[in-house]
Parts: structure tokens; C-alpha cells; sequence
């Protein structure tokens, strides 16, 4: 058995820059559009399957202020928020805009919420 080091020489592509293309998209988004966009709430995996195990819907109403909300929330430094609604309570993330888990109001008296610097109370 040889016990040497063989050095394998490698080759290597030559890659030139790719000119960009003009797009056709139309007008330009705002900076503003775009962070709009960015900011809407989503609903984790997890969320999603407690919202529909137990039964919690929220109206187009309800998920608007909540991202209101959550917005306000983020800007004076909140990072993880316990939302408070009449119908339900909230794990939501402000720093990814994602509910994180969802659980009803019966269920979330008397629990203890750790790892939340925030709460929302939402009268809807």
C-alpha cells in the first residue's frame, strides 16, 4: 500500500460575469411596498394545526389589527408577544411576524407564559 499523498489536480471553469437584463416588470415598488409585503403575520405549521384543533378563527378584522398591533409592538422592542383576544391567545414572534402557537381562552387561563416580553390585549 502506498502511503503518499497524490495531489489531484483540479480544474476550474472560467465564469464571466452575466450581463443583467432590462426587466419589463412595470413601475418600481416602493421601499415602503415592499416592507408592507414583508411585514404581513404568517401562521407556523404548528399554529395552523392548534388553530384548527381547536377550532380558533380569527376575521379579516381581527388579523389586521393584530398585525397593527404586532408592528407597534416590534417597533418599541418586542420580540416575542403573548396576544390576549377575546376568543383566543396568541405565541406570536414580532421579530419573524409569525404566530408561533395558538390556544383558546379557556385553555390559557391559569398557564404561565415564558420567554414573552410583550403582551397584546386585543378587544375585538
Amino acid at each position: 500500500m502506498d502511503h503518499r499523498i497524490h495531489q489531484v489536480a483540479q480544474h476550474y471553469a472560467l465564469q464571466l460575469p452575466i450581463a443583467k437584463k432590462a426587466s419589463n416588470l412595470g413601475p418600481k415598488s416602493s421601499f415602503k411596498d415592499v416592507l408592507a409585503e414583508q411585514q404581513t403575520l404568517k401562521i407556523s405549521k404548528h399554529a395552523s394545526e392548534r388553530m384548527n384543533e381547536r377550532n380558533i378563527q380569527l376575521n379579516e378584522k381581527q388579523w389586521q389589527t393584530l398585525e397593527v398591533k404586532m408592528l407597534e409592538a416590534k417597533q418599541k422592542g418586542i420580540t416575542d408577544s403573548l396576544v390576549v383576544m377575546n376568543n383566543a391567545a396568541l405565541l406570536v414572534s414580532a421579530k419573524n411576524n409569525t404566530v408561533v402557537t395558538a390556544m383558546d381562552r379557556e385553555e390559557a387561563t391559569g398557564r404561565i407564559f415564558t420567554n414573552i416580553n410583550g403582551t397584546i390585549l386585543i378587544n375585538d
